[in-house]
């Protein structure tokens, strides 16, 4: 059975109709059981195998916090840290393994946090007239005062697909990634451009190969620090590669006996290490291998 895709299945009631109204925000703010997710900065906090959230007595009442919604009836929040953090989730590996100790609903719960806290850290200032911006409407919007300019959370869409070729796939490698491990090729979609026509576009820029058929098979929000990863599937009609190392270090085609051994042996696999199990090219490999023979 495939498993669950990481960052996704968060037990939160969004409560989008309290969003709007600022009195019933202060009510929620001010309730005993309200509580706050705790972050270090942008980094999560842990209270054994669960975040750790406190109460808000220590918040101070002029702090940006962004209403998460309610769990378990209770409301929950998160507050905008002073900076940041524009790194990628590869260079945080003992940050990565410890999310991996978290309940599913944890590391939604996580994700979805960071992700909107870090958007409101980095967009402080309106993009329109370069005036600071106020938080509005629970902290899913900034409203910029001077020009009456209105900013919302946003989310970079990007595809990840399996390029497949007579039974074997088309993976590839990031300059600076650990020795032997591969994924799935991705790349941004761009501005004018279908799911569709950004995995093909990519493939081509990145290994010079033609693909058709393009499918849909899952997405996951992936908070570093805010993309949709879309993954898809797709078939080429040659194995040859043209690579463009600017974009990446390798790319190989890879048979379903390789990709399976990787799988089954994710730290000493004969042909190579798969990416970690949060990620969504796991789930594709695991998902090519269970449906698609």
């Amino acid at each position: 059975m495939t498993t669950p895709l990481a960052f996704t299945g968060h037990d939160l009631d969004r409560d989008d109709h309290a969003r709007a109204d600022p009195a019933q925000l202060a009510q929620l703010r001010a309730r005993d059981d309200a509580r706050l997710v705790a972050l270090d900065g942008v980094m999560p906090r842990f209270d054994g195998n669960a975040l750790l959230t406190t109460d808000l007595s220590g918040v101070s009442k002029d702090a940006e916090l962004v209403y998460l919604g309610l769990r378990a009836g209770a409301p929950l929040f998160v507050a905008v840290p002073p900076e940041g953090d524009m790194r990628q989730a590869v260079t945080m590996r003992e940050t990565m393994m410890a999310l991996m100790q978290l309940p599913p609903e944890e590391l939604a719960l996580f994700g979805g946090a960071r992700s909107i806290a870090d958007w409101h850290a980095r967009h402080r200032f309106c993009a329109r007239c370069g005036e600071r911006t106020q938080i509005a409407k629970g902290g899913w919007q900034r409203n910029c005062e001077s020009c009456k300019g209105q900013h919302f959370p946003r989310v970079d869409p990007v595809a990840i697909m399996l390029v497949e070729h007579d039974g074997a796939l088309l993976v590839g490698r990031g300059k600076g990634w650990p020795e032997r491990s591969y994924s799935a090729l991705a790349g941004f979609i761009e501005p004018g451009e279908s799911i569709e026509e950004g995995v093909k576009r990519e493939v081509w820029e990145e290994v010079g190969v033609r693909v058709r058929d393009v499918s849909y098979i899952a997405s996951q929000p992936w908070p570093f620090p805010s993309q949709l990863m879309i993954g898809c599937h797709s078939y080429a009609d040659s194995r040859d590669l043209t690579i463009d190392e600017t974009e990446i270090e390798d790319a190989r085609w890879f048979t379903r006996e390789d990709v399976a051994d990787a799988m089954a042996n994710p730290k000493d696999a004969q042909s190579f290490l798969p990416p970690p199990r949060t990620a969504i090219a796991n789930y594709l490999f695991e998902y090519w291998l269970e449906n698609m023979a």
